[in-house]
């Protein structure tokens, strides 16, 4: 029997943007939608994940809980109705399908753009945010630290990591096409979210783009990146003025409801291509924006990496990640089984422990103290010298998936079931 470890999927691969939109979880709901799965609904390991292709739930729980988990989700975002939403979700309820598809997801084999870099860190992210509502548990900080000990394998003995195929990688290859015919291309950042400040790093590592300025509503953190990019700053006030001279206008703001409105891009009085990019999920540019004569717009759904080079080497490179993250399930999956019988162990070793006092209460006022201390040292290494046959034995039939029998054997020769539960 393996741990009751669950997930409940929401991801690009079934749900368009908008319904992506609708449930996208920032930090501060991510936190609230933690508290309410762990303190209201008594859900443990549990880690939520969102980002712009995906929103994810990982938890354990005897039973399916995944309905009850979207309908706290639909209360959090305020949906009427969240059950017509139901059929966007995967819901993996077997153990071993939810560690797959999170070794999947954090290796970025489950990625819009084959080989994100960008998910790891998320994933990081959420389990800390885990860790600080006291919602993991032993299985999921042992899960993570393989998945993050995975990744590192995957960085050092694969190409998978070659190169950049992040999202905002692919951005900044779009930007590239979209003013392949544009001499000296001026492009705007506005807004710093996770995406658009990778895109400025690109853009600042790139040589084909030397006219790259970046505005956001807090200066301070758009001259700090500016001065890592060497890029140069707008200030907010002056964003329509720096919009009409751009070329290329990257959005990566975060807000519920559209910043770029289709009203202040018919102001711009555009002359000819202007190209708008949102990084942004929620959308931060309006739908028909697109519709504004001379305006195009492509959102994080446009937004594909070229077969690039360093793109099909991690294409290629993806059975032999395939093969690690299978490595890595075996070891877990036994560590998964041993943590099953460990309070059948703790339980032998108690019992034999009172036998052993016990023994020594009844000769210890016949002995001299260092007579005393001889018979301890010798009884310990007895005790552990007949533990370790039972321990070994039952560690091999956990990985045979036979402990039960072994299990009933040792609780009726040593009747364990008088011994206190072990936390």
């Amino acid at each position: 029997m393996l741990h009751p470890f669950k997930a409940v999927s929401l991801s690009f691969k079934k749900a368009p943007l908008e319904i992506r939109e609708l449930i996208a979880l920032d930090e501060a709901a991510c936190r609230r939608f933690l508290h309410t799965l762990h303190h209201e609904l008594g859900l443990s390991d549990l880690l939520v994940l969102s980002t712009c292709n995906r929103t994810e739930i990982y938890y354990s729980a005897e039973r399916d809980q995944s309905p009850t988990i979207i309908e706290a989700l639909g209360q959090l975002k305020g949906l009427a109705d969240v059950t017509e939403y139901f059929p966007y979700f995967d819901i993996l309820d077997q153990h071993l399908d939810a560690v797959r598809h999170l070794f999947e997801v954090a290796m970025g084999l489950d990625a819009q753009v084959v080989g994100d870099l960008q998910i790891s860190n998320q994933v990081k992210q959420a389990y800390q945010w885990s860790a600080d509502e006291d919602a993991a548990g032993p299985f999921l900080h042992r899960l993570l630290h393989t998945v993050f000990f995975t990744n590192k394998r995957v960085q050092q003995e694969t190409s998978f990591r070659d190169g950049a195929a992040s999202t905002s990688y692919a951005a900044l290859e779009l930007v590239e096409e979209l003013t392949a015919d544009v001499a000296n291309p001026r492009v705007l950042v506005v807004g710093l979210g996770e995406i658009g400040a990778d895109v400025c790093r690109h853009l600042g590592d790139s040589k084909l783009f030397q006219d790259v300025t970046i505005c956001n509503r807090t200066r301070s953190k758009a001259v700090e990146l500016a001065a890592e990019c060497d890029l140069k700053v707008l200030d907010f006030e002056d964003l329509v003025q720096g919009m009409k001279e751009a070329d290329v206008i990257i959005s990566s703001i975060a807000r519920p409801e559209p910043f770029f409105t289709t009203e202040m891009v018919e102001r711009l009085d555009v002359l000819s291509y202007k190209f708008f990019i949102d990084l942004s999920v929620p959308r931060s540019i309006e739908a028909d924006v697109e519709n504004v004569p001379g305006v195009l717009v492509y959102n994080i759904d446009a937004i594909h990496s070229k077969a690039s080079a360093a793109l099909e080497r991690r294409l290629a490179a993806v059975p032999q990640v395939r093969a690690i993250i299978e490595e890595s399930l075996i070891g877990l999956q036994d560590w998964t089984k041993e943590m099953m019988v460990s309070p059948t162990i703790q339980k032998l070793k108690n019992a034999l422990e009172q036998i052993r006092l016990e023994e020594m209460d009844r000769f210890q006022k016949k002995m001299t103290p260092e007579e005393a201390r001889r018979v301890d040292d010798i009884t310990k290494s007895l005790m552990q010298k007949v533990l370790k046959m039972p321990v070994l034995q039952l560690k091999a039939a956990c990985k045979r998936g036979e402990a039960d029998q072994l299990i009933d054997v040792l609780t009726d020769l040593f009747d364990l079931e008088r011994q206190p539960d072990v936390a």
